[in-house]
């Protein structure tokens, strides 16, 4: 039975609120047996308040079932680095967090970096951007979340980390070592995992081309775009990515899916 990788901003809801229908749609899905976890790009918030806040909403969740931008981060680097890499990360309080329990050093000097973790930082300043800069121009190892350029509210969007990846990127020349968010592969593959499927028996459903649709075309997961977020109706043609469905909503994919 396959299982159901789940977008959040966009998806389920837009800022503090609900898309109509999603509570039901995810309600109707897991009653028909088929598991679901959310995956997020989202560096900003932890596991368990986005559980809190899907449970708030009507969608019962708990931090098990979300697959965060972070922890795919940590783990990242626990296995390229291991713990004895010191991390300046460029990020807030949750990013931070997730490093540190996964048993990271980090540090707030660029010169004693051997890698920058970078993520979503709402409060960047100049000399935060600039230490992610030197740490990286004298050879740190440059891992960041995600490659969003914007993230989704109620009243519009937000410029998010892959604005930032995009300043550093320029600064320095060259491209970052890695980012591990959707669309990556490391994202496809830690969703997978954490629902016990390979990505072949998985869906992704999420509302952007560029990361939703792309990570499952490249890892193998069936896709369905909603036109709940991100992406406009006129725009689901764009780049050479393709969803197997698109859908207006969770409401309306979850009525194609289970009626198949």
């Amino acid at each position: 039975m396959p299982g159901l990788v789940v977008d959040l901003d966009g998806t389920v809801y837009r800022g503090e609120s609900l898309i109509p229908g999603a509570d039901s749609a995810l309600r109707r899905i897991r009653a028909a047996g088929h598991r679901v976890v959310f995956a997020t790009n989202k560096s900003v918030e932890r596991a368990r308040s986005n559980a809190d806040k899907l449970t708030a909403l009507g969608v019962p969740a708990d931090p098990d079932d979300l697959v965060t931008v972070n922890d795919v981060l940590a783990r990242h680097l626990m296995q390229r680095l291991g713990p004895e890499q010191r991390v300046l990360v460029v990020g807030e309080a949750p990013l931070h967090e997730e490093l540190t329990a996964a048993g990271l050093t980090t540090v707030s000097r660029w010169e004693e970096a051997d890698s920058v973790a970078m993520g979503w930082d709402r409060n960047l300043d100049y000399a935060t951007f600039n230490a992610a800069f030197q740490a990286a121009r004298r050879g740190a190892y440059v891992a960041a979340t995600n490659p969003d350029p914007t993230c989704p509210v109620e009243d519009g969007e937000l410029p998010d980390c892959g604005a930032q990846i995009a300043a550093l990127e320029t600064a320095l020349g060259r491209d970052v070592d890695i980012v591990v968010g959707k669309p990556a592969a490391t994202m496809a593959r830690a969703a997978a995992a954490r629902l016990g499927l390979a990505p072949e028996q998985c869906w992704m459903v999420g509302d952007r081309l560029a990361t939703d649709i792309r990570m499952a075309n490249e890892a193998g997961l069936s896709s369905a775009l909603l036109l709940s977020g991100s992406t406009p109706a006129e725009r689901t043609g764009d780049g050479p990515w393709r969803p197997d469905r698109v859908c207006a909503d969770l409401a309306e994919f979850a009525d194609w899916f289970l009626g198949q």
